[in-house]
């Protein structure tokens, strides 16, 4: 009963933090449109690998992370940085994508597989993320720091991110024809994104250091 509670609480906080438009999932959704479902999916499988030790590392480090706050903080700073720099970069770097007519451009699968645990790196958001989880679930004893149930919680992390990956690729394939407007605009909307991202994170610096 606790291997499947586990399972499940993993599964649900993955789909909690996933779901909120972010840069991987935009990223995803962005190369199923320009380069078609295969791509897409490769880059998922690269993203969710990198997710996956991400969750691990954070569960096994997690009662180390909570009696040292600064730590997170320093994880945050390194974020922020990063963010900072992606946000730039697609508001006044990145090229405007320009709509193409015929056939969808293919490129390299082991390209857009490591695109996504190049993403999934740069992502530190899920290590402080899951440590709060794992810390707050086991002060309620549902869940435990032995090696099957962080097997089986990370198992349901990887599976609930793989959902919600599939669900944005699935859905803005669906309505292809009315993406227009995402398509000339996507770097925007992902600049925007990581801009935001880094607003918060650097609130939450702040507010660190002002406590």
């Amino acid at each position: 009963m606790n291997l499947i509670t586990s399972l499940f609480l993993g599964f649900v906080t993955a789909v909690i933090g996933i779901t909120p438009p972010g840069l991987i999932n935009m990223t995803a959704t962005k190369v199923n449109l320009k380069e078609g479902k295969k791509s897409a999916y490769w880059f998922v499988l690269g993203a969710i690998l990198v997710i996956f030790f991400q969750a691990t590392l954070a569960i096994f480090f997690a009662q180390y992370i909570k009696s040292r706050p600064e730590v997170i903080v320093l994880l945050r700073e390194v974020g922020l940085g990063i963010f900072l720099a992606l946000t730039i970069y697609f508001l006044f770097i990145a090229k405007k994508p320009k709509k193409k007519k015929g056939k969808i451009k293919k490129r390299s699968t082991s390209t857009r597989f490591f695109l996504g645990m190049l993403l999934s790196v740069l992502n530190f958001f899920p290590i402080p993320y899951y440590v709060f989880v794992s810390v707050t679930l086991a002060s309620y004893n549902l869940f435990y720091f032995d090696i099957t149930s962080i097997f089986v919680f990370v198992t349901g992390v990887v599976l609930g991110s793989f959902l919600v990956f599939y669900f944005y690729i699935t859905f803005f394939q669906k309505i292809q024809h009315k993406t227009d407007y995402f398509m000339r605009n996507v770097n925007t909307i992902i600049g925007s994104i990581t801009g935001l991202i880094s607003a918060l994170t650097l609130f939450n610096i702040i507010k660190y250091y002002w406590s």
